[in-house]
């Protein structure tokens, strides 16, 4: 991070304390994790995240309540914008190959705070998600014994009528998740053996529901007869995408999972695209058969598919459904308790949550504490809460967590590396100077009789000097030199990145103004045709001179590892789509996001800010370093100085007065 100027007030110390990035080690590979994962497993454990209760639940819930049979176009819609955030995935996963997925991208590119904000939305989302599984696991099963589980529950056990619980404890639910939670703590292995046995049997059913499905397959249901292709029109089908964007939440297992991968630089990339890829032909397919099988007002929402079966005359097919649907949920229920772990994991190992959940059991290589107490928290809430009013909640935290991974790509493309060199952080503007020395950030110091500018390493400097005379590509995060004429005096003096991370920030702004007045413009907020136009404009002008800005600058040279294409474009267009789909939801559902929100920085503010990793380590001298110093008479001369820790640099580091600086000088016009 930045020192401090001297003087800096206790307010701008806070806020770059909330902004501190989090420091990467030379060796990305290093772990006390085991790397056992293939491709194979990777792809595997991203179809198991994804094909379960969406495909056997959300289809015909989704159809029936909000979209009709344009379901279809609905995950198509959903399908796409998750691609491009998969797109952003799968470049940070190869890139950066540690658990935590959307936490570790957001703390290596935007902010600690932001890290942990994104990192505790993503607990929830998974632990909602496990239990939502469970139950609709639990209601699967049971649906199988014509619902004698749940008769008897209520009957021997105990029913309740309170608001937001359900009407009896569902302990079948809440057993799944214990027993899932106890294989999960043997080992990744362990894991992936079981979720490949259930995801094979899982897509041989999909196969046979849509050969089957497609010749019992009915033209007619989709007539102007029983209610058309769209009967809700456009708003329905990009309601029904925000809800369909659900089903797709899974991939992120992959990103979780590359501190395991035995090749993440390649197997993280093709897992995602593979996997996305099977995931939403499936659900396109599956939907197309189920709306076309029975009519779609008359689906079945707890169990659609088996359910048409049976109602076309072949209760068999209904039972192998039913199962298959078992098994599918079965994956996804190891897939939440699988990332979920890691990235309690990630944070804790950070410092930013309670270290007892940091520890890895030494045998199974796993963070036992996390899976067990997580999967019991999970277990809890599968027994008493009724969570079918809380999938819109889960689409939520997904969608913040895309857009600030989108919004990483973009900030982290277009900034100097910062890689550790034996736990110090570098920024070097150079990305050809991997070999430099790597301390703290530039200095400038200024004197009455000059401008002294303290530098990293002699590459740094060499480039700097040369800026004005020498037609070399910039550095990343500097201005193009195409436009140095042009835009120099405006923006020439802002340090690399700098531009770009206002303009990312201008981007998000801007893209939640413009879906706002698409959304709400005409009805809530009831604006006249000329300030809905205006606004329209003026949202949409600063969206396009945000991207516009960002291209201007350089980026990265080109990675060995998988880079998301059309950088900035692609994850600009992420971020328009998942905050649009963010604007669909519920007003309840903004409502609890709040809460939790609040909840979070009373952890963060409580905990993580006093224990963060990255904190104490600003608050550690560094050993000596090479400095790189200018004279004002234009010599350059290093210097091996105590590097001082960051708020408190000696008086000594201000003073390059005789003799220190003439000293400096003799030893230049000696060289």
């Amino acid at each position: 991070m930045a020192t401090f100027p001297r003087g800096c007030s206790p307010a701008v110390r806070f806020c770059q304390k909330l902004n501190r990035l989090k420091t990467l080690d030379d060796d990305m590979m290093a772990t006390s994790l085991k790397r056992c994962l293939s491709t194979l497993d990777l792809t595997l454990l991203g179809v198991g995240g994804m094909v379960g209760s969406g495909l056997y639940v959300l289809t015909g819930t989704v159809a029936k309540d909000m979209v009709g049979p344009a379901v279809i176009i609905s995950f198509i819609f959903a399908g796409f914008a998750s691609l491009l955030a998969a797109f952003c995935y799968a470049e940070f996963g190869a890139r950066i190959p540690k658990t935590g997925s959307a936490y570790m991208f957001t703390y290596v590119s935007v902010g600690e705070i932001w890290a942990f904000l994104i990192g505790w939305n993503v607990i929830l989302e998974n632990m909602i998600g496990g239990a939502a599984v469970a139950r609709a696991w639990s209601g699967y099963l049971d649906s199988i014994f014509n619902h004698s589980i749940q008769n008897f529950t209520e009957t021997h056990i105990m029913q309740w009528n309170v608001p937001f619980l359900a009407h009896y404890p569902d302990l079948l639910a809440a057993g799944i998740l214990i027993l899932a939670s106890f294989f999960i703590s043997f080992g990744v292995k362990v894991s992936s053996y079981l979720n490949h046995i259930f995801s094979v049997i899982s897509m041989a059913v999909i196969i046979f529901i849509l050969v089957f499905g497609f010749m019992l397959a009915e033209p007619a249901n989709w007539s102007a007869k029983e209610g058309g292709f769209a009967p809700f029109g456009l708003s329905g089908i990009l309601a029904g995408s925000a809800t369909c964007f659900y089903a797709f939440v899974g991939f992120d297992v992959i990103a979780s999972s590359s501190e395991e991968a035995k090749n993440p630089q390649k197997a993280v990339p093709i897992a995602t695209a593979i996997s996305l890829g099977l995931a939403a032909a499936a659900y396109i397919l599956v939907s197309t058969v189920l709306t076309l099988m029975v009519p779609w007002h008359s689906l079945d929402p707890n169990s659609a598919l088996a359910d048409a079966f049976f109602r076309r005359g072949y209760s068999w097919a209904g039972i192998i459904v039913a199962i298959g649907s078992i098994c599918a949920m079965n994956t996804v229920l190891l897939c939440n308790l699988f990332s979920l772990p890691r990235i309690v994991y990630a944070m804790a190992d950070d410092g930013l949550f309670f270290s007892f959940f940091a520890r890895v059991n030494p045998v199974t290589k796993v963070p036992v504490n996390a899976i067990l107490v997580f999967g019991i928290l999970m277990s809890t809430m599968a027994l008493i809460f009724d969570l079918e009013a809380l999938v819109q909640f889960l689409s939520i935290g997904t969608l913040l967590a895309y857009t600030f991974v989108a919004a990483s790509v973009i900030v982290l493309r277009f900034q100097p590396d910062r890689i550790s060199s034996k736990g110090t952080a570098s920024t070097s503007p150079n990305p050809n100077s991997e070999t430099s020395p790597a301390p703290t950030e530039s200095q400038t110091i200024r004197e009455d009789s000059g401008e002294l500018k303290q530098y990293e390493s002699f590459s740094d400097k060499l480039q700097l000097v040369e800026r004005q005379v020498s037609s070399e590509k910039r550095g990343p995060g500097q201005l193009k030199a195409y436009w140095e004429p042009y835009l120099g005096k405006l923006l020439g003096d802002c340090e690399p990145g700098e531009v770009v991370a206002f303009c990312v920030l201008t981007l998000i702004v801007s893209s939640v103004s413009l879906c706002i007045v698409l959304e709400f413009g005409t009805n809530q907020l009831r604006l006249p045709i000329w300030s809905f136009s205006m606004l329209l404009v003026v949202f949409i002008l600063a969206y396009v001179l945000s991207l516009t800005l960002i291209w201007l600058h350089e980026p990265q040279s080109k990675s060995k590892t998988f880079q998301v294409p059309l950088v900035p474009l692609t994850p600009a267009a992420s971020i328009l789509i998942n905050v649009f789909l963010m604007m669909k939801l519920s007003y309840l559902t903004w409502i609890r996001f709040t809460v939790w929100i609040a909840v979070g920085l009373f952890v963060y503010f409580g905990y993580g800010i006093w224990h963060s990793k990255e904190g104490k380590r600003e608050l550690q001298p560094e050993d000596m370093a090479a400095r790189y110093v200018v004279l004002p008479s234009g010599s350059l001369v290093e210097t091996v100085q105590p590097v001082q820790p960051e708020g408190q640099m000696d008086t000594s580091a201000h003073d390059f007065s005789s003799p220190t600086a003439s000293t400096a000088e003799e030893n230049a016009g000696k060289r």
